[in-house]
């Protein structure tokens, strides 16, 4: 792995994990058959040491993982524009990860700390559309190889 250019930003592991579990969204990186490369952000998860994402049955971003399963995913934490320094302060963390599917109880797991992240006040709503969409959803276990972080604080 290459070293971080600005290792004086560099953050811990521990923080880098409290980012993951904390931030909104994440942007998964792919590489086609073509060789083209795909950026699609997405809602995901941190269980554990191992980001989730649900997709639909099919798509680009899924015949890109069968082609390559080795990924980038990217998140970015809490910014604020500092116009009068030209700078952002930061905190983001890229994480580089083997994708699999999962099924069966970790599928469900996974559905469900998506609920609990981001609807926890609808589990029980959460959970019926779970179970009427089970069939439909595919589940994408990133299991995380190497991760950075790196912040501008103020």
């Amino acid at each position: 792995m290459r070293l971080m250019r600005r290792s004086d930003r560099a953050i811990s592991p521990q923080e880098a994990l409290i980012i993951l579990k904390n931030a909104e969204y994440g942007v998964l990186s792919t590489v086609g058959e073509d060789g083209l490369p795909y950026g699609v952000p997405l809602s995901y998860v941190l269980i554990d040491q191992a980001l989730y994402i649900h997709s639909a049955l099919d798509g680009r971003k899924l015949d890109n993982l069968t082609t390559q399963p080795s990924v980038s995913f990217c998140v970015v934490g809490a910014t604020q524009v500092l116009p009068a320094r030209f700078t952002t302060a930061f905190e983001s963390v890229i994480v580089s990860a083997k994708a699999s599917e999962v099924f069966g109880d970790e599928k469900q797991q996974a559905l469900m700390a998506l609920i609990d992240k981001y609807s926890a006040e609808y589990k029980t709503e959460g959970l019926a559309y779970i179970e009427k969409a089970n069939m439909k959803t595919r589940v994408i276990k990133l299991s995380i190889e190497s991760m950075t972080g790196k912040a501008r604080r103020i």
